[in-house]
This record gives structure tokens, C-alpha cells and sequence, in this order.
């Protein structure tokens, strides 16, 4: 009977220990399986912690990909393999401009060594070091200087691509400098684009900053978003123009238009299908939108006197007659980059005030717009 109480408990006790094995690898336990590092919104990427090293694994490295990339980071001198890069990096090569406020908000910009279009650039504190010769213009993004790249000698590129067939990555990687696609401009969500803030901190070993960070925004984010709930009534709103007779606008659940929702306004496409944007005629957007109370983003016009020339029924639409139409095509940097499309996937809590101060005015008296303005 001993043996036989014995046996049943080691078998209890075995038991138990494989059952809290299993139940950490995904909470605190660094071991074998690795502990994964929350991320909340972005689907693009996973980070896993393992007991000498971290794994990186880009799962949307371009559009409707079927393929990831998994990078090994260790604090130990790496090997000659591409896809093993030692941390903290020590230099970076970025190609978007929507890559370089999450550097700055990391107080990293300094480790920016180049960019290709330098003038597209638009943030102060990386166009100071342009100016001051610390960044290294690179030529065209899609046709990089690989001579002037392989002179700098980045610890990795951080890239992003439209396809797979990307032969310029390709042959960087073959002058043994990693690259590293990045897909924050394919999360569908505003929080999830942010959130690739610490896709950078954990190659800089700063993931605590970066949570840091990205937690701070999310508050702003959500605590806009219930602000504006308050608002007593959902003004309707119209969005977008014509660019060859097609006029462009976000679909029903699109990154646009999730702004669009919690700000609780009453976006007139919120139920079109589709995370891009809809390609509609004139005549379909008029007979829909000509009521709008508010119009924002009307393709790349600057002034009301610019959008009644470029369409004779531009003029017919209600907002524009209340001149209630607002872009953010006016707030430029220093070389004419629209700031915009640089500091908005990072800062998505900006975004949605400044479109809380376009449709409920009462509920933010005192904010300043960050990228909107009224056309005058």
C-alpha cells in the first residue's frame, strides 16, 4: 500500500510541476518556451523573451505576406548570420519618415546614422543633426547608395516594402548589414501602429522606455475617447476628394476612420466595407455628403480659394459654404514634409484630439491643434 500511495504521489507530484511548466511559459517563466512581451494592438510582430536571448519575429512584413522573419537578439558578440544581431544596437539606417518620432520619443535619434530624402524629414531634432552633417542623405528609398550605406556601416536597416520582391534589401543583406521590414503602416488601428515603438526599443534594449512610452499614449488615447463621449450631439462628416475624377476616401474601417468613430462623430461611410480606402465618382460622394457639417482632409488643397478653383461644385458642398473644412496639409517642417504623415502614426492620441477640437469645440477650449487647421 506504501508503494502503491507513493507512486500515485509522485505522479500528483509530477503532475502539478508539468501542469505550472506549461502555465508559465507565457507569463514569467524565461526557459525554454520564453515569455512573450505584451502587445496589446499590434499584430505585426512578437517579441519573446528566451533565457540568453530575445526573438524578434516580423509576421507582416509586407502586404498579404505569407512569410515572417525571425531575428535572435543577444547581448553576445554575434555571428556572422544575418538573422543574429547583437543589442543594444549601436547605429541605424530607417526609410520612412513615420520611424523617426519613435526614435526621438526613445531619445535615440542620436544612433540615426542615415535616410534616404533627407528632406522629406521634418522633425526639429533629427533635422538639426541633418544640418549638422550627423545623418547621411542615402538617395531614393526604393534605390538606396549602397556604397554610401556600406561606408556607414549601420548595425541594421530598418526598412519597409510593398512586396517580397524587393531586390535592394536583398542586396544589402548580402553586404552582411541585417534588414528589418517594418509593418507598422499595415495595423489597422491607431493604438496598433503606435505600438511599434517597441518593435525600436527592444533593439536598442530600452523595452521598458518604450512600454513607458506607448503606455502613456494609450491613456491619452482612450481618456480622448471617452471625452468624447460626452458630446451631446455626432456631427456628420465628409471625407477626402477627387484626384482624376476619382475621389478617394477612408473605408468603414480603416485607420481614418477609427479616428473618425471615437471621436464619436458620425462618419457618413462608417459602414463601407474594407480597411483601405473606397474609390467612389463625384456624383455618388455629392448625393451623400453634400449635407456634411464637417469636411476634413480634401486631398492636398490649402486654402478654400484653391478648392473653388480646382471643382465648380466644391463650392455646393455645405461645409463648404459654412467653412467648416479642415486639413493638415498646412503644417509643414522646414523642407515642406507634411508633419502629419511623420509624427501621426506615433502620436495617435494627437490625432483624435485635434479632430475632438474639430467636432465637439466645447469639450477642448483650450487645445491647440498638432496637424489640423481650418482652410482659410
Amino acid at each position: 500500500m506504501n508503494f502503491v500511495s507513493n507512486k500515485y504521489l509522485i505522479f500528483t507530484f509530477l503532475f502539478v510541476l508539468l501542469f505550472s511548466c506549461k502555465n508559465d511559459k507565457n507569463t514569467t517563466n524565461a526557459g525554454e518556451f520564453g515569455t512573450k512581451s505584451t502587445l496589446k494592438y499590434a499584430k505585426g510582430f512578437e517579441i519573446t523573451h528566451l533565457k540568453d536571448h530575445t526573438k524578434l519575429i516580423i509576421k507582416a512584413p509586407y502586404q498579404n505576406s505569407k512569410e515572417t522573419f525571425e531575428f535572435i537578439l543577444t547581448r553576445s558578440k554575434s555571428t556572422n548570420n544575418i538573422h543574429e544581431i547583437q543589442i543594444p544596437i549601436s547605429s541605424i539606417v530607417v526609410t520612412s519618415t513615420t520611424h523617426i518620432p519613435m526614435l526621438e520619443l526613445l531619445n535615440i535619434e542620436g544612433n540615426l546614422i542615415g535616410f534616404p530624402n533627407t528632406d522629406y524629414v521634418s522633425s526639429k531634432n533629427t533635422r538639426i543633426l541633418i544640418n549638422n552633417g550627423k545623418i547621411k542623405e542615402l538617395g531614393n528609398e526604393e534605390n538606396m547608395n549602397t556604397e554610401s550605406l556600406l561606408d556607414l556601416k549601420p548595425t541594421v536597416v530598418v526598412g519597409f516594402s510593398i512586396t517580397s520582391n524587393n531586390k535592394m534589401f536583398k542586396n544589402i543583406e548580402k553586404l552582411g548589414i541585417p534588414v528589418l521590414l517594418n509593418g507598422d503602416w499595415l495595423e489597422e488601428t491607431p493604438l496598433g501602429r503606435a505600438e511599434w515603438i517597441k518593435f525600436f526599443g527592444v533593439l536598442f534594449d530600452k523595452e521598458k522606455e518604450a512600454d513607458s512610452i506607448f503606455n502613456e499614449i494609450e491613456k491619452n488615447y482612450v481618456g480622448a475617447k471617452n471625452l468624447a463621449l460626452q458630446a451631446k450631439e455626432k456631427p456628420t462628416v465628409l471625407s477626402g476628394g477627387l484626384f482624376k475624377d476619382i475621389w478617394n476616401l477612408p473605408a468603414g474601417d480603416s485607420f481614418e476612420a477609427t479616428f473618425l468613430k471615437d471621436a464619436n462623430t458620425n462618419y457618413l461611410w462608417k459602414d463601407s466595407k474594407g480597411t483601405g480606402s473606397l474609390s467612389l465618382n463625384f456624383e455618388n460622394v455629392f448625393e451623400k455628403g453634400k449635407d456634411a457639417e464637417i469636411w476634413i482632409s480634401p486631398s492636398y488643397y490649402t486654402s478654400l480659394n484653391e478648392l473653388k478653383n480646382a471643382n465648380e461644385m466644391y463650392p455646393k458642398f455645405k461645409a463648404f459654404q459654412t467653412k467648416n473644412i479642415y486639413s493638415f496639409v498646412n503644417k509643414q517642417g522646414e523642407k515642406g514634409g507634411i508633419i502629419y504623415f511623420e509624427l501621426a502614426p506615433a502620436r495617435p492620441d494627437l490625432v483624435l484630439k485635434d479632430i475632438i477640437k474639430i467636432a465637439h469645440p466645447d469639450l477642448l477650449q483650450d487645445y491647440e491643434f498638432t496637424f489640423y487647421e481650418k482652410l482659410k
